[in-house]
């Protein structure tokens, strides 16, 4: 939870999951997004040195960055997406590991001290805004309560992003600093 591996595959992109599963990745994990480009070893170096500055560590893939932002960067580098299925997950326990990792990792305002009634910010439109309802994830956007990332979704939308998911904590700013940025600095402080 909270991590983003950025790798390749030269071959088939289910069977590379799973490998990975039994490889040291200590939960299953779903992917974000895969595509196809056409030199995956240039991209993935590039990524790398991209958001080097998110590396967990030196010498492992992965990363603490939101994943949208290393989609935007994939996606100029892409020929075409690649989707994958259910069959990713070897057993149904699997798949309930992910979704529970995910739970457990869920962010909330108040981890952050976000109070209600907080304006935030749509990182790319600031002009853009949504107001805090309560300390979990809901906020008023176009006068509709929703959560911090389906508002996101939409915000995306109107500009033009036309995005299937978007993470809420990444998308939304409070003076000037994505709240996902606030998040990891608090954190880091903890340890």
């Amino acid at each position: 939870p909270g991590l983003v591996k950025v790798g390749r595959t030269q071959g088939d992109l289910a069977a590379r999951i799973r490998q990975l599963f039994t490889s040291g990745v200590p939960l299953q994990f779903e992917v974000f997004y895969a595509c196809e480009v056409s030199n995956a070893t240039y991209v993935e170096a590039q990524l790398h040195d991209a958001f080097g500055d998110h590396r967990v560590s030196r010498n492992r893939e992965f990363f603490r960055i939101a994943p949208e932002r290393v989609q935007a960067a994939l996606r100029l580098a892409q020929i075409r997406e690649v989707k994958v299925g259910e069959e990713v997950f070897d057993t149904p326990e699997d798949k309930a590991d992910v979704e529970a990792a995910k739970r457990r990792s869920r962010f909330r305002l108040s981890m952050i001290g976000i109070k209600p009634g907080t304006v935030l910010q749509l990182a790319k439109d600031p002009n853009i805004t949504c107001i805090t309802v309560d300390e979990t994830n809901k906020v008023l956007f176009k006068d509709v309560t929703t959560s911090l990332s389906d508002a996101a979704i939409e915000a995306l939308h109107h500009i033009g992003i036309d995005w299937p998911t978007a993470s809420g904590p990444w998308e939304w700013m409070f003076e000037g600093r994505r709240l996902d940025e606030i998040r990891r600095e608090i954190e880091e402080t903890a340890d």
